[in-house]
């Protein structure tokens, strides 16, 4: 068995020691707990999403809520009302075909997801995302007039 002996030595040893920790705890925090979702409730929207954010642990899909003709649906100060939803990572949906390129600003879709316990607008995917276009179909984003994507978390 070696020993070291040096303070020199017993020095790099801390510091190794303290870089390892810190890289560790940082990767651990990075990647949260699911308990700031409420998973007892879901809700459904449809939106025309505004931004796609890609990222290693989630990427993220920010949509404006519309409504039944497509048009933007306005909160009680006359703004648009804006969600996001939180997916799995970029790498994992983009095997099962949710990309930037198949997901342009602008598309239609309809989410379901479990939202935030404080009330802010934003949950964790839980069902399958509905594409259906640039253009809001006839009838609505459903099942029947988009594609599916996504299974959830769960």
């Amino acid at each position: 068995m070696n020993k070291i002996s040096s303070p020199g030595a017993w020095a790099i040893v801390a510091i190794a020691a303290a870089a390892s920790i810190s890289i560790l705890s940082g990767a651990a925090e990075a990647h949260h707990s699911f308990a700031m979702y409420d998973r007892s409730r879901t809700e459904t929207l449809t939106g025309k999403l505004t931004r796609f954010i890609p990222g290693g642990n989630h990427a993220q899909l920010i949509f404006e809520i519309v409504g039944p003709a497509g048009e933007p649906m306005l909160n009680e100060s006359g703004q648009r009302i804006i969600w996001g939803v939180e997916t799995g990572r970029s790498a994992t949906i983009a095997e099962q075909g949710v990309t930037v390129e198949s997901f342009p600003e602008g598309t239609i879709m309809r989410v379901t997801l479990n939202p935030l316990r404080d009330g802010r607008t934003f949950g964790v995917l839980a069902a399958p995302i509905i594409r259906c276009g640039a253009e809001m179909p006839q009838g609505g984003c459903t099942e029947e007039t988009g594609e599916a994507f996504l299974q959830g978390r769960d």
